[in-house]
């Protein structure tokens, strides 16, 4: 298993405990990935997981760039058009920074961590 396929499910777990449903995991389009799909009693949740062993090259969030969050959006509007939904579709990022053994890992929610437009 990958670093990024470990932390995917480590965010997903994460999700859970917080009280999301996962809805779909890795959904692929020819315009983009979404990692994780989930939801609450209000919010459709589009999820961005960034893993990183080290925060060096700076935080994880910070390689959701503008291209990145088009693709995004491009794949949710897709996601949108096959599963209808009153939910109010929300973007969030999920970082996690793996210690340098693997034994831990922090992981730091960033709900609406961005807007489409």
């Amino acid at each position: 298993m990958t670093t990024g396929e470990r932390g995917e499910l480590r965010a997903a777990e994460y999700l859970q405990r917080k009280g999301f449903r996962i809805l779909e995991r890795n959904y692929r389009t020819r315009r983009g990935e979404i990692d994780i799909i989930c939801a609450d009693d209000r919010y459709l949740v589009f999820v961005e997981v960034k893993t990183r062993s080290s925060s060096v090259f700076g935080m994880p969030c910070e390689a959701v760039t503008c291209s990145k969050q088009q693709k995004l959006a491009l794949a949710a509007w897709q996601w949108l058009q096959e599963h209808p939904t009153e939910l109010q579709p929300r973007f969030d990022v999920v970082e996690i920074l793996v210690s340098p053994d693997r034994a831990t890992c922090r992981i730091r929610h960033i709900p609406d961590a961005f807007e489409v437009v």
